[in-house]
């Protein structure tokens, strides 16, 4: 709640105060009784707007790499990209801004989007860093997928080096490993609409759609996320007077799996290159802190938070689908809890799974809408018991019924 006073006379002016922005009018005499009502109902309204606003002045750093340029792009990003999640605005339309913050202004304008205004105030280069200041106009909606949708459960494969010879300098042969657990530290902390249900090292191939399905059912998934290291080749950039420099690659790709049908939803692939900061020779630990607070390993990290803010712009908006574990009675267990957003009283509808096998052999996912409405009544970590209203269709709810949530009208 924001603290508003009331409007208040003072040596002939009349104020509206809301926090720190404050309205200040001074009406004529002889119209001040016939408008003054019309008036502050304006300035309510302006308040009222103001109040689901959010102002921001943010720096955003970036280590400069390839350019300064680039340097400026990646600060600015992590600019608007902190000032988002600070104020919990939707993350998912953050790849939607990226093409215009790549332009180089003062000021960029935005519609249709929670980001308003951003506009550069300063910025400034120091021990190898680029800092950019930026004034940051926010509008949140109360709408976005990730508040109206329960948090949606991934499976994490593992994420191999395709080229083992790639890793021979630094002899950085478990990056693999590490970058797996850094996308599900991103996911963990920052996303707002997934949860990670746990991390296979069992092969995923998205052509047997039937294996991935058993796979997802077995941890609680939704979705399977895959990729794989393609590149960690280096460049040498000989210099006459100064040290030679090492500009190394890291490029990747991700597929993300519907773990209800097998279906691949999304491909997409990264590239990044950075400075290698270390010796040739030397051999690199890719899980201590200094790996990832160098240079290459901010470049690393920042492939990580970009596939994490695609899969929240591909699929924050689908609906989650809960899932009946069990039924004793009139009390149905399902396969969400507490870390996925449920609350004591929230009522699901359930919609009978009916899904088949086609003539060429791929799995269809069928959902039928029952009119059975269900209620949260006990609330676990991972799980929750729900009471059925309709008690006398409580005998046609099975396992692997599916559930969606009952949005306030």
């Amino acid at each position: 709640m924001h603290d508003t006073n009331i409007l208040d006379r003072r040596n002939g002016k009349f104020y509206l105060q809301l926090n720190n922005w404050q309205a200040i009018f001074i009406p004529k005499l002889n119209t001040m009784n016939k408008k003054l009502k019309k008036l502050f109902s304006s300035l309510c309204l302006i308040a009222s707007f103001q109040a689901n606003a959010a102002k921001m002045e943010v720096t955003g750093t970036a280590m400069i790499l390839e350019s300064e340029s680039t340097a400026r792009i990646n600060a600015l990003e992590d600019a608007v990209y902190q000032a988002m999640g600070y104020v919990g605005a939707d993350i998912a339309s953050f790849s939607h801004l990226r093409p215009y913050l790549a332009t180089e202004q003062q000021e960029y304008q935005f519609s249709g989007n929670e980001v308003r205004h951003v506009m550069v105030l300063d910025t400034k280069k120091k021990g190898g860093k680029y800092y950019l200041t930026a004034r940051i106009d926010l509008y949140p909606s109360a709408k976005s997928c990730h508040k109206i949708q329960y948090k949606k459960s991934v499976l994490l494969g593992n994420f191999n080096i395709t080229s083992p010879q790639h890793a021979s300098m630094g002899g950085v042969y478990k990056l693999g490993n590490d970058f797996t657990h850094m996308l599900k530290r991103q996911i963990e902390r920052k996303s707002q609409s997934f949860i990670v249900s746990g991390v296979t090292r069992v092969p995923i191939n998205a052509g047997q759609p039937s294996t991935l399905m058993m796979l997802a059912e077995d941890n609680d998934a939704q979705y399977i996320i895959n990729g794989q290291i393609t590149d960690l080749t280096s460049t040498l950039d000989q210099k006459v007077i100064r040290d030679d420099k090492i500009n190394r690659q890291f490029a990747a790709t991700l597929e993300i799996i519907d773990g209800k049908t097998g279906e691949t939803l999304m491909q997409n692939n990264y590239r990044e290159v950075a400075q290698w900061p270390f010796s040739k020779v030397s051999q690199v630990d890719t899980h201590s802190a200094r790996f990832w607070q160098s240079s290459y390993g901010q470049a690393v990290q920042r492939v990580s938070r970009n596939m994490m803010l695609d899969l929240e712009t591909a699929l924050s908006c689908r609906t989650s689908l809960p899932e009946v574990v069990n039924v004793f009675g009139n009390t149905v267990h399902i396969n969400i809890g507490r870390i996925h957003g449920i609350q004591r009283g929230d009522q699901l509808k359930l919609w009978h799974s009916a899904g088949f096998i086609d003539q060429q052999g791929i799995p269809r996912n069928h959902m039928v809408q029952t009119d059975i409405t269900l209620t949260a009544e006990r609330i676990y970590e991972k799980s929750a018991e729900l009471s059925v209203e309709q008690t006398d269709l409580a005998s046609s709810i099975q396992p692997g019924d599916l559930l969606t949530k009952q949005l306030p009208r």
